[in-house]
């Protein structure tokens, strides 16, 4: 038999949750409610960027709903792909990166992994644990 259909309010979804970086605000939204998938918000504040990280063995699925922002990767983050409205991103599991706002408005990411919480490993630099 499926299981029941779950509803997250966007009310419900307001407090900061999980690792965080300052200028970056993570809440989740829908967590301990699959074994398979779980989803997050994550809204950067202006000019910040995230702690250098990782997300374990969960590929994350990034799209991109509100403000420009850049996500940074590859060898000593030598990689620099810009997001926009409408975007989306895949980051592999153990994929360092780094979520960056350059901008003077707030970015809001909506994030999708494949597990039933988050994981945010948030590294000392790029190649460090």
């Amino acid at each position: 038999m499926p299981g029941e259909v779950q509803v997250k309010k966007a009310s419900e979804i307001n407090a900061p949750t999980g690792a965080q970086t300052e200028g970056m605000i993570r809440m989740n939204a829908i967590t301990d409610m699959s074994d398979q998938i779980c989803g997050t918000v994550m809204i950067a504040k202006p000019h910040t960027a995230s702690a250098i990280h990782h997300h374990g063995e969960e590929d994350t699925i990034v799209y991109a709903a509100k403000g420009h922002g850049t996500i940074v990767s590859g060898l000593n983050g030598s990689k620099r792909q810009d997001l926009g409205p409408g975007d989306f991103a895949l980051i592999p599991a153990y994929a360092e990166h780094q979520e960056v706002n350059d901008s003077d408005e707030d970015i809001v990411w909506i994030i999708t992994r494949g597990g039933r919480n988050p994981i945010v490993e948030n590294l000392k630099g790029w190649g460090e644990s």
